[in-house]
């Protein structure tokens, strides 16, 4: 007698929240066979019978609120349940897994990194040479090409550019970086390049003097000339990156003020010095970030190790509301979908909803990282992805539509990274990749460069997505 091992077949009902890719009723519920996987099942929907596209969707599924990952049978049997229950399966589109591309080496750790490219908020829509520009620990900040080549490199202190760390730089546009970190000072730098594209300058056309300690984190509205900087000294800076509109500095906060001759020749003679077109005391300890609200120039949302998230009003500069955490807040950006994400020391990500009408403040914690969470990126794709820097070595890839129910400190939503980025060098060397000595301190994510990423091992690391369908 000969034993059926075929494995069993399995009732499935699909369902998709996205409407461009509704099933006919006819194909909302299937028999499938129960070894099968994501894979298998992305292949059935993507069949003319079914979701009949003019090329293959890679689709992720999701069970209960959790992404599968193995074959049905296989979650059927860990949750308990028999063959023949009736599973219920979202799919959703892929989020594409990040291959690493290449590593850019600098002599110190990298403090941030930001890119310029046609999808980039800087050079979004226009023709652009695709860059990167890092900020380094040894005070300089440099633009790369695609082949890790430097562009461009900035003067040290006393050609006009920095004379401690950076922490923090950003593209205003394709011919302007903003950079700031321990001086206390941003720089404005002009940015040209030669007809070739293989090298450039980087000259320093404005500083802006006005915080008494360092500067943590930058924002940029480019179309509105506006920047906005985080400090340790409690308080949120609002800058114009235009010399006509930005305000003359107060003298008591420029360094000829408190500093030895040797200090004041830390600025070109040529350089204007700027002040803020306003100084915000925001919070009782340092500020962390501070960042614009999405599609209202006249909002920011900061974010610090008191504990709080505020919302203000930059015109009148008084604070609108504020949303308080368990933990000091290390990074901070503004999702497209209104909500907030909050990297904690606590090593957790927390949602927060800053509108007045939200229900609950804490929408939905990201747990995964292993050390403080230190910087953060939204995906350029979609509202429901972002990416988050650790001091654990790690970048990690989270999708807000995978989300279950949490147990610890007032349940709520919890969500778990889909993708787990290491750095390149601990995997050469076959250390785990949640290793000591590769903090991750800034991170980015462009359409077009992929996901790049500088820390402590000296090196600014770029992961691209590739399409599922094409292994």
């Amino acid at each position: 007698m000969e034993i059926d091992t075929s494995p069993a077949q399995v009732k499935v009902i699909f369902t998709t929240t996205e409407p461009d890719l509704q099933l006919p009723e006819s194909g909302q519920q299937l028999l499938v066979p129960g070894d099968i996987k994501r894979y298998g099942l992305s292949r059935i929907l993507n069949s003319e019978s079914m979701l009949n596209t003019s090329s293959p969707i890679p689709l992720d599924f999701l069970a209960n609120g959790t992404f599968l990952r193995t074959s049905i049978e296989e979650y059927l049997s860990t949750n308990g349940l028999s063959s023949e229950s009736t599973l219920t399966l979202q799919y959703v589109r892929s989020l594409i897994p990040p291959v690493y591309e290449a590593s850019f080496e600098h002599d110190d750790w990298v403090g941030d990194v930001d890119v310029l490219s046609s999808t980039s908020p800087a050079g979004l829509g226009a023709s652009v040479n695709d860059r990167i520009a890092s900020a380094s620990y040894d005070g300089l900040v440099r633009v790369w090409n695609p082949s890790g080549e430097t562009v461009a490199t900035s003067a040290a202190g006393r050609g006009g550019g920095h004379t401690l760390r950076l922490d923090a730089v950003k593209w205003l546009s394709p011919k302007q970086i903003a950079s700031a970190g321990l001086d206390r000072k941003v720089v404005i730098w002009d940015y040209t390049e030669s007809s070739d594209g293989f090298s450039g300058s980087l000259k320093p056309n404005m500083e802006l003097w006005g915080h008494e300690k360092a500067i943590n984190s930058l924002a940029v509205n480019g179309p509105a000339g506006r920047i906005l900087t985080a400090s340790s000294d409690g308080r949120i800076g609002l800058w114009s990156s235009s010399k006509k509109t930005a305000p003359q500095a107060d003298p008591e906060t420029l360094p000829s003020a408190h500093s030895s001759k040797k200090t004041k020749l830390s600025s070109a003679a040529n350089t204007a010095q700027r002040g803020p077109l306003a100084m915000i005391a925001a919070h009782d300890e340092p500020v962390t970030a501070a960042v614009f609200h999405p599609n209202d120039n006249t909002v920011a949302y900061s974010a610090s190790k008191d504990h709080t998230v505020k919302t203000i009003d930059l015109t009148t500069s008084r604070e609108v509301s504020r949303l308080t955490t368990l933990h000091p807040i290390l990074s901070a950006i503004a999702l497209p979908g209104s909500l907030i994400a909050a990297g904690s020391s606590a090593r957790h990500i927390t949602l927060l909803d800053p509108r007045e009408s939200a229900k609950s403040t804490v929408v939905m914690t990201l747990r995964g990282h292993v050390n403080m969470v230190s910087s953060l990126a939204p995906s350029p794709d979609n509202e429901y992805s972002l990416v988050s820097g650790s001091y654990d070595s790690t970048c990690r890839v989270w999708d807000l539509r995978s989300v279950h129910h949490g147990l610890e400190e007032g349940g709520g939503s919890v969500s778990e990274p889909v993708y787990t980025i290491g750095r390149e060098w601990l995997k050469e060397k076959k250390l785990p990749a949640a290793g000591d000595g590769a903090k991750v301190l800034g991170v980015a994510w462009d359409a077009t460069w992929g996901i790049v990423s500088g820390g402590e091992d000296k090196k600014v690391q770029i992961n691209r997505g590739r399409g599922l369908f094409a292994s």
